[in-house]
């Protein structure tokens, strides 16, 4: 049964969610829904807004690598545009940030946008270094996804607490592993201890592939205006943390 008739139940006094971590299948190898699809999805299951975090270029990405540059990320982007497209149409905010891999270590940017990857091809082979740099220049921010995940595409833990800004300390995949299995996977626990070792913001996704939701991202007491608010409250330490225990 598909979980998308399910209903967020939101945090009291933080009546606006929003998706923080979501693929598409135009611009993750891995996505089994459109953006569209998922926009649809995520306004009729309560959310404010998404955030579109597509695998980005040496992640498992859905564009073609033999593309040039700005060809590359014009298909790249497909699932976000297409996202925010039915997005203005049901009343569901849609903003872009990208999930970049390094060997299995990944992170989430957000506060850039298309026209910036479009200026700067150099971001492909950043080094993890670069990559802050080049992030930070342009105001962006940069947040350690699922830092403690164990799977067959990850051939070691690996932390750079100077080169993150923040970190995913609630994958909301990982605990619904945990409800379907009865298992306990302590991944979202150590990222926890991780980033109040460093006093990192923390973040809350799904990491969601397809239309069969299953709860989880940040709810905060105000709408937000744009990803730029997002990386502000997020810096700011505001809003909460959603599981996907409150989907119900």
């Amino acid at each position: 049964m598909e979980n998308k008739r399910k209903k967020l139940r939101l945090p009291a006094g933080f009546p606006y969610a929003y998706e923080t971590h979501l693929h598409t299948s135009e611009g993750s190898r891995c996505g089994r829904s459109t953006g569209a699809e998922m926009a649809v999805a995520c306004k009729e299951a309560g959310y404010t807004g998404i955030i579109v975090t597509d695998h980005f270029y040496y992640g498992n990405t859905a564009a073609d690598r033999s593309l040039h540059w700005p060809d590359w990320v014009e298909a790249y982007c497909l699932g976000y545009e297409n996202a925010k497209k039915k997005g203005d149409e049901i009343g569901l905010k849609v903003m872009f940030g990208w999930e970049s891999s390094y060997e299995g270590t990944d992170f989430l940017i957000y506060g850039l946008d298309k026209e910036w990857l479009l200026r700067h091809p150099e971001i492909k082979d950043a080094t993890i270094e670069e990559q802050y740099t080049l992030v930070h220049n342009d105001g962006g921010m940069i947040i350690h996804a699922h830092p403690y995940r164990e799977a067959s595409y990850i051939p070691a833990i690996r932390l750079f607490p100077d080169y993150v800004d923040g970190v995913e300390t609630l994958n909301a995949a990982h605990e619904a592993r945990n409800m379907l299995t009865d298992g306990t996977v302590p991944y979202n626990d150590k990222a926890l201890a991780y980033a109040k070792e460093h006093d990192f913001p923390e973040t809350g996704g799904s990491d969601i592939h397809s239309t069969d939701l299953f709860g989880g991202g940040m709810a905060f007491s105000h709408p937000l205006s744009d990803i730029h608010d997002y990386i502000k409250a997020v810096m700011n330490r505001e809003g909460k943390l959603m599981s996907a225990v409150d989907f119900c």
